[in-house]
Order: C-alpha cells, then structure tokens, then sequence
C-alpha cells in the first residue's frame, strides 16, 4: 500500500529537519550509522545558504505501507521546483513555525497545493520555541486557506503540534509534553492522505517530473506512474500534451525508492513514484505510454519569469585564467542543459552568438545558477538583472513582490525610508512583542535587487526579511539608482599601495595592494557622480632620500568586499560581472576608455 506526499513550507520552517527526523526513526538507517544534519541537503549551496533549492523524493517503509515523501523548496524563486513535483502527490504536510506564522512563501506552496487539489495535513513546528503561539498560527493557516477559496472538505484540515529538531510530535497540544516520537505524523499520512487509485489494468501513463544524471547509466527520469504497469526493457511511446509529435523509445534500468537510496525492480505499478534510464532525449513534462495508446498527460505549467540578464563569454585580459570552459559554445549548452531541468528558466538567443538572455523568477533564482555554473569552471559575464515588463492595454506592467520584515522598532524609520525610496508601499503593520513589529509591503521586484544586504545593514544584523512574487502591476516609475559613479582603472598592472593611498579620499576600494587589475576593471566606488578614470598601479618615485621599506609603513582601509548578490546589485546598465571559478570582477562592458567615450558622446547627440 502506498501513500505519496509532499512536504511545503516557508524557509526555515523545518521541513528538512522533518525528514530527518522521518528517516532515523522509521529505520531507513542504520543504528550505528553516522548521519548529518539535513541529509537531504545534499547540494552544496544549499548545506551553506540553509535552504532547499533542488526537490528530492525518498521513500519511507512504516508498517505495511510505503511513504513517498517529496521535500520541495521553501522559496519562491524555485517555485518551478514545488510545481513539477506537486503533480506526483496526493497529499501535502503543511509546515508553519508556530512562532512565525504564515509568511509569504507559505502562502505561494499552499496555494499551489490548492490548484492540484491535494489533501492537507497542517504540522505546527518548533512549538518549543519560547515566543510559540500554536493556536493563532492555526487560525492564520485557516483564515489564509478561506482567501485562497478552499473549499469546505479543505478547510477540515488535521493538526498535528511538533518539534522536528526534538524529532517529536502529537496531534493533541496538551501531551506533546510527553511526546517521544514523530511517528504520529506517519500515521496522520496514512489516515488522512489518500492512497492513489488501483488503474494497473488501464494504459501506461507516466509523466516526467524531474531529471537525474548517472555516470553509469546516463539520464535519468522520475516521475509517478498515474495508471498501468510500467517494465524493466519495455518499448514505450513517447508524448507531450503540447504537440502531437510522438516518439519511441525502450525503458532501460527501472527503479524505485527505498529511503534516500533508488532499489532496482523489474516492474512497477500505478501510484508508484519511480525513477529509469535507457532514454537519453527525455525531457521533463513528457508522458510515457504504451506504443498502442497515445495518451499524453498535460504538461507542467510553471509560472512566468519576472527577472532577465544577459550572460555573455567572457572578452576581458584575464579571460581564461581560471576557468575550463570559456566559449560561447560551453556557455551555450550548458545554458540550454539547465533549462531542461529547471523549468522556470527561459534561455534566449540574442543578435551576439557570444551573448544570451537568461530570465528566472527571481534574484536568488539567477544568482544560485550563477554561483553553480562558477563552481563548475566555466567563465562568463553577466549584466545587471532587469524586470520583465508586459505592455497591456492600462500601460506598462512590471512584477510586483509581497515583502514581509520583522525589524526591532529603533529601526523601522530608516528601513521604512529606504523601502520609500524603491517605490514599496505598506499594507499593514503587527505589533510582535514589546519591541518589535512586523510590516508588509508591495514593492517592484526591481527595487529588492540589493535590498537584502542595506537592509541587514540598516537594522545592525536584527532584521528578518521574506518576499514572494505578487502580481503585475502599473510600472512605479523610475527608482534612483545609486548616485555615485565608479574608480575605473585606465590601464594594467599590479594595484601598489601608493597609488590605493592616493585613491582613498576620492571614494571606496574594492581591491588590495598586490591585485592585478586590467584597464576598464572596476576597482571601487566613486564617492561623486561619474565615473573616474585612475590609474591604481602607479609607483612611486625612486629618490636617494626614500628609505627601503617606506611603503610597508602605508595603512589603507580595508577594501569592500562584495558578495555575488552584492555585485549584482552594484553594477550599472554600462557595467558587467565577470565571474571566474576564483574571481568576481567588476569592470565595464567597453573596456577601452576612448572607445567608452565615443559611445557616451555619441549617446549624448
């Protein structure tokens, strides 16, 4: 007998931490064996930012059943993520902090589990906390499914109280006290998720949710087997709802899931969550069917993209130092290959054959491909992320996010001041113990590009932000952008610590003394408008009166360092980042100065 579930949630709620503790005390390891936190985490972006980027499924057994469990990302920008996966599940756990309560992204996965109608099972977490608040994070939870227009059967909705971290949990709030276990969330599945319909004797129909790579076996593809039996070696068609093109193909290697590890079988039925190979050109939202019987099942809708940015190959001096993929032609497929498995990525061909349009749903949607794609040894440069916008017959539209802070009350003039300034406007304002409150804003997805590191700024580390996609709205008008200009370095060399002294005054430096900087580069914040030509390689004169170590004796301030989002934030709509596996460099998209000025001349006309 079979149950399949997902498990949705904000970031930071637990959901991980909830498989975890699943997965230790339902026996899928080992007693002596050492485990780390988050096992499904395995990504490692994801173990250093602390989120889940990438939906993954497990299978737990319990009893006479087996427990398909899908941990999907928290964040809206992998939206794309929750949206492939929901289809594979007939139910979903609803993890809320019972500290937090509903935020931003527990309203997007609960509503996209509402439009696939699945069962839901709501797990207040972390109720240990000292601040916890149960009671009102249910009510919040059945106040949001009534705006979303659930419908009665949804709204009578189990509970269940828990602490993941304790790996205890207990339906009723009087004896979790006493709770030893968090085994009654499995029985909860078991009693309130339904099993998925017995249809082994109707034609094979599986659609392809999600792709795997193996060394051995090549690609890989998971998804739910929704009726029929599916075999190890069988002949099979292939479908896709979008198009009446069809194919054939021959299954190779057929697997199920059996805690975090895929467990080879000759043949798998309907409701089953399953995983093959032998199909190299298979793609995600495609239907597997029998050769006899065209029967595609509707493909995976995702929505839109609302941020875009051009990568392009990397032309700079030090091109090729780092990296081991460097031509339009790397850059290129490996573009492409990501937007086969992550859906909510557009790719595009501009007039430039070195030069690509990438369009995500988010900041942290592009930034984590960027951060992936370095990691890997390929060298490119990226532009400044620019808003989607959509003409309409009420004018100009442009994405719109729902943004939540919680900030101690010292701090919410200048956090309200600095949200004034890039066009967001409050909705509502809750007051959260003596001295803190939390605020809600509608704000252009342009305006968060680089809030999040003012803002942790502004509020001295103490501020907590969360923000989702909204709607399209009217276009806000032009948001300033910062008013400074740049220190631009006019020619190569190694930046000395004379010439950085010299610099100090005329703004901030990203660079040390010992870089090597290229003509063109950015080497630091001009604390004017305009930008500066300098030259930051310059020596000093050698005297009979200079004594031997006088340069050793110079203090500079230390250099800003920026982070990826930092840079992205920072650059101007002349400027790119040049990203290398060792190096994030600013530097402007025209690296000869006179070139530069012909075209700002010319613009000028």
């Amino acid at each position: 007998m079979i149950r399949n579930v997902a498990i949705i949630a904000h970031v930071d709620h637990g959901k991980t931490t909830l498989v975890d503790a699943i997965l230790k005390q339902s026996g899928a390891f080992r007693a002596n064996q050492a485990v780390e936190e988050r096992v499904l985490d395995s990504n490692d972006l994801e173990r250093e930012r602390g989120i889940t980027i990438l939906a993954k499924n497990i299978a737990v057994k319990y009893g006479d059943y087996k427990i398909n469990i899908v941990d999907t990302p928290g964040h809206a920008d992998f939206g794309g993520e929750v949206e492939r996966t929901l289809g594979m599940v007939d139910g979903a756990l609803l993890i809320v902090d019972a500290q937090e309560g509903v935020m931003p992204q527990t309203r997007f996965v609960l509503q996209k589990a509402l439009e696939h109608r699945l069962a839901l099972i709501l797990v207040v977490n972390k109720i240990d906390r000292p601040f916890a608040e149960p009671d009102r994070v249910v009510d919040e939870v059945f106040d949001l499914l009534i705006t979303l227009g659930a419908d009665d059967h949804l709204l009578d909705f189990p509970v269940y109280y828990a602490s993941a971290i304790a790996g205890v949990a207990t339906q009723e709030l009087e004896e979790f006290s006493t709770a030893t276990s968090i085994l009654p969330i499995l029985d909860g599945i078991i009693e309130h998720i339904p099993a998925p319909k017995s249809l082994v004797d109707q034609p094979l129909r599986l659609l392809v949710s999600n792709l795997d790579y193996d060394d051995y076996v090549g690609r890989i593809a998971l998804g739910r087997i929704h009726s029929g039996v599916l075999k190890q070696g069988q002949e099979i068609l292939i479908t896709y709802s979008e198009h009446n093109k069809t194919r054939k193909g021959k299954i190779g290697r057929l697997y199920t899931f059996d805690g975090l590890k895929r467990i080879e079988t000759a043949v798998a039925e309907s409701g089953d969550i399953v995983a093959f190979s032998g199909i190299e050109s298979i793609q995600i939202g495609e239907t597997i069917n029998q050769l006899e019987h065209s029967l595609p099942l509707p493909a995976i809708k995702v929505d839109e993209p609302t941020l875009t940015m051009i990568f392009r190959v990397n032309d700079g001096p030090f091109a090729g130092q780092d990296g081991e993929y460097l031509t339009s032609r790397h850059l290129r497929e490996r573009l492409l290959r990501e937007e086969k498995t992550n859906v909510a990525l557009r790719v595009e061909e501009t007039d430039s054959p070195d030069a690509f349009r990438v369009s995500g749903r988010g900041e942290l949607h592009l930034s984590v491909l960027i951060e992936t794609m370095r990691r890997e040894a390929y060298e490119f440069c990226v532009s400044k992320p620019e808003p989607i916008l959509q003409e309409t017959a009420d004018g100009i539209t442009e994405p719109y996010e729902h943004l939540i802070i919680d900030v101690p009350q010292s701090n919410l003039g200048s956090v309200m001041e600095l949200i004034g300034e890039r066009k967001g406007e409050m909705t509502d304002m809750i007051q959260l113990g003596e001295d803190r409150l939390r605020v809600h804003f509608q704000i252009p997805a342009r305006g968060l590009i680089g809030f999040s590191s003012v803002f942790l700024t502004e509020t001295r580390g103490y501020g907590i932000m969360h923000h989702s996609f909204s709607h399209y709205g009217i276009w806000a008008g032009a948001i300033s952008q910062r008013q400074s200009g740049s220190l631009v370095a006019w020619e190569d060399g190694i930046a000395t610590a004379y010439a950085l002294q010299n610099l100090e005054e005329r703004g901030e430096l990203f660079i040390s003394p010992g870089t090597p900087v290229y003509a063109g580069m950015i080497v630091g914040e001009h604390n004017r408008a305009g930008d500066l030509e300098v030259n930051v390689a310059r020596k000093k004169h050698v005297t009979n009166m200079r004594a031997a170590g006088s340069d050793d004796l110079i203090k500079l301030t230390p250099p800003r360092q920026l982070s990826l989002e930092e840079a992205l934030a920072y650059l101007a709509k002349d400027e790119y980042l040049e990203v290398t596996p060792k190096a994030l460099r600013l530097r402007k998209a025209i690296l000869d100065r006179h070139a530069r000025e012909k075209v700002k001349k010319s613009n000028q006309i």
